[in-house]
């Protein structure tokens, strides 16, 4: 063999520790899945518990008086407050029995409802004034 062609080879044969770096890394089969299981549990499984331990306040703060909304959309007013249920004023004199787990938004007294996301907020604007002002300078 000649010095050339031993050269040759040598550099292109791998080097026995693998300097591949991060690839070496990603090629091996469990990292790919662990990854991901991690990425899954950041943007799934960690909101949705933080969202229920939310609504684990919410229904625990429950008192009478507040105005809640349920799941299905019926709102009412609390009257009465049991282990697992609440007595739901509805309407005048009606009252139902619906299970705490159920409500789904708490609008306490005085709270006004949220507003319409179709509806544009009225604010008084001043610049019809300021124009009624340099039109009585003209």
């Amino acid at each position: 063999m000649s010095p050339t062609t031993a050269l040759v080879l040598a550099a292109a044969a791998p080097a026995a520790g693998g300097d591949n770096g991060i690839m070496d890394i990603l090629a091996s089969p469990i990292i790919l899945p662990i990854a991901l299981l991690a990425l899954m549990y950041f943007f799934f499984v960690r909101p949705q518990q933080q969202r229920a331990k939310e609504h684990q306040t919410k229904i625990a703060g429950l008192k009478r008086g507040d105005t809640v909304v349920l799941s299905s959309g019926l709102i009412g007013k609390i009257v009465r407050i049991e282990d697992q249920e609440l007595g739901l004023e509805i309407a005048q004199n009606v009252t139902v029995k619906v299970v705490k787990a159920m409500v789904s938004e708490v609008r306490t007294r005085g709270e006004p409802a949220p507003a319409n996301a179709n509806a544009k907020p009225a604010k008084p604007s001043a610049k019809p004034a300021q124009a009624d002002a340099k039109d009585a300078k003209s």
